[in-house]
């Protein structure tokens, strides 16, 4: 495509990461071994005494590539947002692709497979980023004659929001949001409910701001934190018990419609759904281009009802205090070095098919987003 939005995907293909970044694929995961191989993780800090340290399985789902993971799916590439669907499946939106796969909790292939559209005007595939599940009864698909409220919906870095029912079209969403002609990067997306409203917040990277929507996708307003430094854009949204928490990457200009990873860069604002900044959580430290975000569950070892964030930059999980923003450590391998997943993105944790709700699945854009990865760890 030749305009300036196939340029942000052919741009974040060749990001450089830093030193802890991209790494031979074999090593893609550290500490990983091979296709579908598990290794335990342990979690820091040093647990105070009588308290056995946290040990964690992972195991390598579903990948693009032969020999990496357990099973292979070519669509599988840049996988960036993640939902448990209401089938219990988890949903995937794969930004290289263009398309929203599903799998099971061991990573079989299940439906559906979702083909995500691009900005008007444009050719080939989306470019989705964040996924929300819609639990209202609202958000209608627009399609004409047929009318359903969305079960998911796609945020995207072209600047459109698309909506999808199965019962208007299974294999491909609607577009209802264009901001394409504002220069709009939408790289989170989350959705709160209030009484009788529901509103859709979109993270747009390259103004700088949360761009809110009503429940008949159209925009409304938009905020941001007047306080974040100059040069640092809202990265990924989410709605975590009723509060919004967005994570915010540096920019790298003169464009900036990608982020520009390094120690430090990064913070996690949390705000009201009204859109008034609550607190500054986390300050710079331990992040770096920070987009994942879950909460951990009450039964999570040394680290039970800590906020994880996951670093895209480094490809490191750091677990802080929800309330405070203290610094609680970093999940470790049992080599005692912090576990790296090039190209982290989702973190979420969920009870998918079978699986436990303290099963964390994450995705990632190996290979420097070029090739993906979908995976899980779990308490041993």
């Amino acid at each position: 495509m030749d305009n300036k939005f196939s340029a942000i995907r052919h741009k974040t293909s060749n990001r450089v990461l830093t030193a802890v970044g991209i790494v031979a694929l074999g090593l893609m995961v550290a500490g990983c071994g091979g296709g579908g191989g598990s290794n335990n993780l342990e979690v820091s800090p040093t647990p105070t005494p009588g308290v056995v340290t946290t040990s964690l399985r992972q195991t390598n789902l579903v990948s693009d590539q032969a020999g990496v993971a357990a099973r292979r799916d070519a669509n599988l590439v840049n996988p960036w947002g993640l939902v448990v669907g209401p089938s219990g499946n988890l949903q995937v939106a794969d930004n290289g692709t263009g398309v929203a796969t599903a799998y099971t909790s061991a990573g079989n292939l299940s439906t559906p497979t979702i083909r995500i559209p691009t900005a008007a005007g444009q050719t080939g595939a989306g470019k989705p980023t964040g996924i929300v599940v819609n639990n209202s009864s609202r958000f209608f698909v627009p399609n004409g004659s047929k009318s359903a409220p969305g079960t998911f919906i796609f945020a995207g870095e072209d600047g459109t929001i698309s909506v999808w029912n199965a019962s208007i079209d299974p294999i491909t969403a609607t577009r209802a949001v264009d901001r394409s002609n504002t220069g709009a990067v939408y790289k989170g997306l989350a959705i709160a409910s209030s009484g009788t409203v529901s509103t859709l917040y979109a993270a747009n990277f390259h103004s700088g701001a949360i761009d809110i929507f009503n429940d008949t996708f159209t925009y409304i307003r938009s905020f941001s934190d007047s306080t974040i430094p100059a040069g640092f854009a809202p990265f990924n949204i989410q709605n975590i018990n009723g509060r919004l928490y967005v994570t915010y990457a540096k920019q790298e200009a003169p464009q900036n419609e990608d982020d520009q990873p390094g120690a430090g860069n990064g913070f996690v604002d949390v705000f009201d759904i009204a859109g008034h900044l609550l607190k500054r959580l986390v300050s710079q430290g331990q992040l770096n281009s920070p987009w994942g975000l879950a909460l951990a569950p009450a039964k999570f070892g040394n680290f039970s009802n800590a906020l994880l964030v996951g670093n895209f930059g480094d490809g490191r999980i750091n677990a802080f205090d929800v309330n405070t923003g203290k610094f609680l450590g970093t999940l470790k391998n049992a080599q005692g070095n912090p576990i790296t997943i090039s190209g982290l993105w989702s973190l979420a944790f969920a009870n998918a098919n079978g699986g436990s709700g303290s099963t964390l699945f994450f995705t990632a854009g190996t290979g420097d987003e070029k090739h993906g990865l979908f995976g899980k760890l779990e308490l041993s």
